[in-house]
């Protein structure tokens, strides 16, 4: 039996704390086109219990697993089942930890994805597409103008 060890930057994790990795279908926008990629990012236990529940989303597929499997000497890990083109997300090991800390609240969703196993069955969709670089610009036209007596005690 291994010794679970404790992380540097989770004590109250450790390596064998379950969590829940998804392979994402983002895009990018670059020069007015919009190019897909395909992203690995933990899923918290809140969002995992909604996506099973059927609402669409953008992960094709979720591996159980652990954060010792996933973090080697801080350093991510891609799962074998995953596709060879797929990539980390931003800050993937603060947001790793982060997500194992959700399953530890909550035991009963470590049961959807138990470790070690995929999941597939998802209500997979990109019609809203997750653009990563979207940048809002807000106009004076966008300002939404008020009744004069709106703030006003009558």
């Amino acid at each position: 039996m291994a010794v679970a060890t404790s992380l540097n930057q989770a004590p109250d994790l450790s390596t064998d704390s379950y969590l829940v990795v998804g392979v994402a279908t983002c895009f990018i926008k670059e020069d007015g086109e919009v190019h897909e990629v395909k992203v690995i990012e933990p899923i918290p236990s809140a969002a995992l219990e909604a996506i099973l529940k059927g609402i669409p989303t953008s992960y094709a597929l979720a591996c159980g697993t652990t954060i010792g499997e996933l973090l080697v000497d801080e350093t991510p890990q891609k799962p074998t089942e995953f596709p060879a083109d797929a990539q980390f997300c931003d800050e993937f090991a603060a947001r790793a930890i982060s997500s194992a800390r959700t399953y530890q609240s909550r035991q009963e969703a470590q049961s959807h994805i138990p470790v070690g196993t995929t999941r597939n069955d998802f209500n997979y969709s990109t019609e809203r597409k997750r653009v990563l670089n979207a940048t809002r610009v807000v106009r004076k036209e966008d300002d939404v103008k008020q009744h004069e007596y709106t703030h006003k005690v009558l």
